[in-house]
């Protein structure tokens, strides 16, 4: 486990993975786009940026930005 502040979950069953910052739900994201919005409400503005930094981003199970079944 790291220690990045940002953590996407495994996707669920039926698709989207639930996001977690600084261990507070962020809510369920089905595209990197909702990602970015869940970190700009949460004060960064630069979300896009980080998503691929581990120092900012742990993806939890399968592979980085894939959601699952849409």
């Amino acid at each position: 486990m790291s220690d990045a502040p940002i953590i996407v979950h495994r996707a669920a069953g039926k698709g989207g993975r639930r996001v977690t910052i600084r261990a507070r739900i962020a809510g369920l994201a089905r595209s990197d786009e909702d990602v970015v919005e869940f970190l700009r409400r949460a004060g960064l503005p630069d979300a896009g940026d980080v998503l691929d930094d581990p120092r900012w981003v742990e993806w939890q199970g399968g592979h980085p930005h894939d959601y699952g079944a849409t």
